[in-house]
């Protein structure tokens, strides 16, 4: 695997900013003629965001880009692609690597650089397993920490970090003498389909990969950091691995005092006894997510998303089952076919599909929990029209 022509692209990001530049650093010395592309968002309260072009010697170039409508992640988008155009028009650069500043999520930087007409030929987020469980427990808003990407950015460091953590396929894992097994495994439970590199002492030789090259006048073998970063990215396919109605969610797991629970059930929520659950299903996972079913609003997939003991629940559009036959053509493949695989006879795809992650989780009560929250035998056979006369307790929350 040779490092494809044109200029590829590999995206490095997450909020723990020693491992990221860990990552960095080794794939400088690991790609001879990768130049590093990094925008320093923590300038922007003077008006401007500092953009600077590095490889292993030091810095190539810097300069300033102006913020855009006051947000300086717009600056960054504006910036990025024709930065990137002029490194690929210039010739002699092998890889170049977007180092994304702390909160910057590499979701939008990854489409932003692939509707610029480039390839992306990775997306790593570089993670300090020491740090997981802090991060996912911080409720404090960016802008709390300066670490806010506009004025407006109303974003927390916990789900902000499990966005950066559960989109990319790489995880460039630090080696932490503070990290402990159970650090390690909630780590492997939250993104258990990641590829876990590991950067730090001894990560970098890879005897296996002889026949993994870069085209400079002396081969040598590519690093595990540099074949994940050469080794390519379908944007689609991230960006529907994070759509509640198909998202690939951790399967069931229980090791070194951490716990995944999966919850499923054919049988709607009564909309009043959940929403008085909320604060106590928040809060009882350090992370948890997935895709649930109101019984007053039968025909609306709802996504949860939970990190850092609070809690965002948003309509994700129509379950597939409301839609008249001709509207399945709108619906991309990947949704239809996850519908197919999870289809019944009665409700289609219509169904709760919750995923909690924790250590010291308290599975049995949490169950519990949840399954007083849905409809009772008598509720359920009310029938639909009954269903959508409960009191609609998640409007304020949805601002309906």
């Amino acid at each position: 695997m040779a490092v494809p022509p044109g200029l590829p692209v590999v995206i490095v990001g997450g909020l723990h900013a020693d491992a990221r530049g860990a990552a960095v650093a080794q794939l400088l010395a690991d790609v001879p003629g990768s130049v590093v592309l990094h925008h320093d968002l923590a300038t922007a309260a003077a008006g401007t965001v500092v953009r600077t072009i590095r490889d292993a010697s030091g810095i190539l170039d810097a300069g300033e880009a102006p913020l855009v409508n006051d947000c300086a992640c717009c600056a960054l988008r504006e910036d990025l692609v024709p930065e990137l155009e002029r490194l690929r028009d210039a010739g002699g650069t092998r890889l170049a690597v977007v180092e994304l500043w702390d909160s910057v999520e590499p979701k939008a930087m990854a489409e932003v650089v692939t509707a610029g007409g480039l390839t992306v030929t990775g997306v790593i987020t570089a993670v300090d397993p020491a740090l997981v469980l802090p991060y996912l427990g911080n409720g404090d808003d960016l802008a709390d920490g300066g670490l806010a990407a506009a004025a407006t950015d109303q974003r927390t460091v916990a789900d902000t970090f499990a966005r950066q953590l559960e989109y990319a396929p790489v995880l460039a894992v630090a080696d932490s003498p503070e990290a402990d097994d159970e650090d390690r495994e909630l780590l492997a439970q939250l993104h258990p389909t990641a590829r876990q590199v590991p950067i730090g002492r001894g990560a970098s030789a890879d005897p296996a990969a002889d026949a993994l090259t870069v085209p400079t006048p002396r081969l040598r073998p590519l690093s595990l950091l540099a074949q994940a970063a050469l080794a390519g990215f379908d944007v689609e396919a991230a960006a529907a691995a994070q759509h509640p109605a198909c998202a690939l969610l951790p399967a069931e797991a229980d090791a070194h005092g951490v716990t995944t629970l999966v919850w499923s059930r054919r049988r709607p929520f009564h909309p009043e006894r959940l929403y008085a659950a909320l604060e106590d299903l928040t809060c009882a996972a350090a992370r948890s997510r997935g895709r649930f079913w109101l019984a007053d609003k039968p025909d609306t997939l709802f996504h949860w998303d939970a990190a850092g003991g609070a809690l965002c629940v948003e309509s994700a559009g129509p379950w597939l089952a409301s839609l008249p036959d001709a509207a399945w053509e709108m619906v991309p493949p990947v949704r239809r076919a996850a519908a197919a695989l999870d289809w019944d006879a009665e409700h289609g795809d219509r169904c709760q599909r919750l995923v909690f992650t924790s250590p010291g989780l308290d599975r049995d009560g949490l169950e519990r929990l949840l399954e007083s929250c849905l409809l009772t035998d008598a509720e359920y056979a009310a029938g639909r029209d009954a269903w959508q006369r409960l009191p609609h307790a998640f409007d304020t929350l949805l601002e309906v």
